[in-house]
């Protein structure tokens, strides 16, 4: 039986926002201890030229480049297609993924009372208040009050706000007749990032091939590569694929703005791993096998289980916090794909947590130079020991 449960940073040791350690001790230490201050948010910086982030996805999605970094020595090994990754797989391996569906999540509508026009993102349903309530980043934000209504359709859908929060976001009841994902198909556009320039059709190039829970505001971008037939031969290979669920939202996606990256706020995002799944985890951990993660939010998910349990894995579902960044203790992952994240995102500091920022920062400054493509449509990395 699956656990619920509300996590914070604080309960897994990260730092968060509320707890700041006020004086320079913490920082002489990292320093001391990593060689660079892992506190600044311009250690994780670096110089991407913009005709370098991918507009569109690969023709065939196992066929982006990949780019293989041993986490331990810094090399790296540049593989022209990404199926190649078959060659640092090996029986016994577990590869974790993250099923979540990417829902139409962008509405845009119009204030009832005045007209105006407002765009809505839906974050995370806020099942604890009802199937209807749901967690929105909302545009022009200020204009949105307590009370405020409004209609989406000329009337198939209405959000009445119920809660005011700080960084533009808004808790709304939805009004609407029949099945709301239905309405949300007909409404909603595809949430993709501020980065990419045109939606791209067909909507399915913004989901994995495996994506069945629906809930996200964004895509696990890192299994954009993985093809069903890919899956097979990594199967037959005797290899367990297994599948956990974190609805991607604010948590992954939100820009940091703070020079210190301890006063950055990460948002909650909805995770659930099944008892069977957790069970063949502590297997696999017993038994020296490598758990190999799909992705940050697979990431954050078994690190978040793993945390609450003293490196166990246990069934359960909740919100997660998580803040990976250097310094952080690694329980459950051995290596993982991931895509190359935005400077100075959380993405950056979570990988640069696993394979050193030096070794990071000096793998992306080569796929720069021989134009790897970055971000949710770019080419993959695999990061192992």
């Amino acid at each position: 039986m699956k656990e619920d449960f509300k996590m914070e940073e604080k309960d897994i040791g990260t730092v968060s926002h509320e707890n700041l350690v006020k004086d320079d001790e913490a920082v002489e230490k990292a320093i001391k201890e990593f060689g660079y201050n892992i506190y600044d948010l311009r250690e994780y910086d670096y110089d991407l030229p913009e005709e370098l982030i991918a507009q569109t996805p690969a023709k065939k999605r196992d066929e982006s480049k990949l780019l293989v970094l041993d986490k331990n020595t810094g090399e790296w090994v540049d593989e022209p297609y990404f199926k190649n990754l078959l060659k640092y797989l090996k029986p016994g391996d577990v590869i974790v993924r993250n099923n979540t569906k990417v829902i139409p999540a962008r509405l845009f509508g119009i204030k009832e009372e005045t007209k105006a026009k407002v765009e809505v993102l839906l974050l995370r349903q806020l099942k604890e208040e009802g199937a209807d309530v749901w967690e929105c980043l909302v545009g022009n934000a200020k204009a949105v009050k307590l009370g405020t209504i409004i209609d989406f359709g000329e009337g198939k859908l209405k959000a009445i706000c119920t809660e005011v929060l700080d960084e533009g976001l808004r808790h709304f009841r939805f009004e609407y007749k029949g099945i709301f994902m239905e309405v949300l198909d007909e409404l909603g556009k595809m949430p993709l990032p501020p980065y990419i320039k045109s939606q791209v059709a067909p909507n399915d190039r913004y989901q994995t091939v495996y994506a069945k829970v629906e809930g996200s505001a964004a895509a696990p971008t890192a299994g954009f590569h993985f093809t069903e037939e890919l899956f097979d031969k990594i199967k037959n290979m005797g290899i367990e694929v297994l599948d956990v669920t974190l609805h991607v939202g604010l948590g992954t996606f939100r820009p940091v703005k703070t020079d210190d990256i301890r006063q950055h706020h990460m948002h909650s995002e909805w995770f659930t791993m099944s008892q069977e799944v957790a069970d063949k985890l502590n297997k696999a951990k017993e038994e020296g096998r490598r758990i190999i993660a799909v992705g940050t939010t697979s990431i954050r998910t078994l690190e978040t289980v793993a945390h609450l349990n003293n490196g166990k894995f246990k069934g359960m579902s909740g919100d997660t916090a998580l803040f990976i960044y250097p310094g952080f203790k690694w329980m459950a992952v051995d290596a993982f794909v991931t895509n190359f994240h935005l400077p100075k995102s959380t993405l950056v500091m979570l990988v640069s947590s696993f394979a050193g920022r030096e070794h990071v920062l000096n793998a992306y400054k080569h796929a720069v130079e021989e134009k790897y493509r970055f971000f949710s449509f770019g080419d993959a990395m695999f990061i192992h020991e």
